[in-house]
């Protein structure tokens, strides 16, 4: 006979429901147990009594709460199918001495509102649910007694029914009563289970606010692998691009320079045009090549690091350009890659727009900072939002959470400076 559907609907995971509640009730009751038993003990008669029956109980409230939080996160993982996180972990004082650390981590413990949570928890909203559920479970019993009555009567001696008059229609009216209690309590007993489910996850998982931390955190950990790996990438071209196409090249330009020289006036005036022709066009391409693999990533950024990488700038621009680099030790290669193009590019809009007589540029390492300055003498007016190249150094920089900012006032001068955080 196949159970009907409002019924199906209604007792579906009632069992699983009414376990997770039994379990419930074992957990939450031995925080108050724990509470209570100053009261069990002796009954307090004075104000220093309560005091004392109040603070008795902390010590083992202070043990405990760790040891029934894990016990609570088992449950729902294993009953509910809920994981709830753990709360990042709180500082601990510093062992030093030894001595009054104790006493500091348990009054930091106190504090903390991980813990505030937790005691709301076990104190409070926990045992009432556990109460709630209790009472639901005992009127579950006494519905599922009340349905099955008609049972009860016939198992009792013929003598006590004939006893009582009109049983048959009081029987009825008790069994639709307790088949229309057994679906309240089943519906009652499932509520009180996501009731619970949700307490715990605001009160004993990570808050909102912790929530948000970790999940900036692991933003901030995936956008670095990120550049880290773009980065891997653009050396890997280059010495793909160093080692193949290049070499090829510049194979190619010597076969070429080679067989007008050596062939001389055996070569016809049409094949010789020909040949400077192919010669000028492979040297041209290794030219344009190796900028594409310098702007790829320099490969004396890696070997030599930023001072080295900076003054090839420098000797390359063609304006005079001032460098001072003082980095006491080279800082991670994604920040030295940033700081590179940053310079490269700022220069390269020197020389286009600024129309300056000369530039500088300032490296310096402060703590876990480094400076980047690119100044000029032109005619000032730089915008970021203008298109000049600037807000492109703004997303690179911003990559690595770094800061940008750029001062430029009509008639100069241009200042930009860039600040990177060489932990990264």
């Amino acid at each position: 006979m196949r159970i009907p559907t409002v019924w199906r609907r209604h007792f579906d995971g009632t069992g699983d429901a009414s376990a997770f509640a039994v379990a419930g009730i074992l957990n939450q009751y031995v925080f108050v147990l724990v509470m209570a038993v100053p009261w069990i003990v002796y009954v307090p008669s004075s104000m220093m009594d309560i005091l004392m029956a109040i603070a008795l109980p902390l010590p083992f409230v202070a043990v405990a709460s760790p040891v029934l939080t894990a016990g609570q996160r088992r449950r729902f993982r294993r009953m509910r199918g809920v994981i709830i996180p753990r709360p990042p972990a709180r500082e601990r004082t510093p062992e030093g001495d030894g001595r009054g650390t104790w006493w500091r981590n348990v009054l930091r413990w106190l504090r903390s509102r991980a813990t505030a949570r937790e005691l709301l928890y076990h104190l409070l909203l926990g045992p009432a649910v556990a109460f709630a559920g209790l009472l639901t479970l005992l009127t579950g019993l006494a519905s599922a007694a009340a349905a099955t009555i008609y049972v009860w009567i016939w198992a009792l001696p013929l003598h006590w029914r004939l006893s009582w008059q009109g049983y048959s229609t009081d029987a009825a009216y008790i069994t639709a009563a307790g088949v229309a209690a057994l679906l309240g309590t089943a519906w009652l007993t499932g509520a009180l289970a996501r009731l619970d489910t949700r307490n715990a996850i605001a009160l004993l998982g990570p808050s909102r606010e912790e929530k948000l931390a970790r999940r900036v955190e692991d933003l901030t950990e995936s956008r670095a692998g990120v550049v880290d790996a773009a980065d891997e990438e653009r050396r890997r071209i280059e010495r793909d691009l160093h080692d193949g196409a290049q070499q090829r090249l510049v194979s190619m330009a010597v076969n070429l320079g080679l067989a007008r020289a050596t062939l001389g006036d055996q070569l016809s005036d049409q094949a010789r045009a020909v040949i400077d022709e192919a010669h000028r066009e492979a040297k041209e391409a290794i030219a344009e090549l190796s900028n594409l693999v310098r702007g790829l990533h320099p490969a004396v950024l890696e070997d030599r690091g930023l001072d080295a990488a900076l003054s090839g700038i420098a000797a390359r621009a063609p304006l005079p350009v001032r460098l001072s680099v003082d980095l006491p030790a080279r800082p991670s290669a994604t920040i030295e890659a940033v700081a590179y193009f940053v310079v490269s590019e700022a220069l390269a809009n020197v020389v286009k727009h600024a129309q300056a007589a000369e530039a500088a540029v300032t490296v310096e390492r402060f703590g876990g900072t480094l400076l980047v300055v690119i100044a000029d003498d032109g005619v000032g007016g730089a915008d970021p939002a203008a298109g000049t190249g600037l807000a492109g150094l703004a997303k690179r920089v911003a990559s690595v959470d770094g800061t940008f900012s750029v001062s430029s006032p009509p008639a100069g001068p241009t200042i930009v400076t860039v600040e990177l955080p060489c932990a990264l």
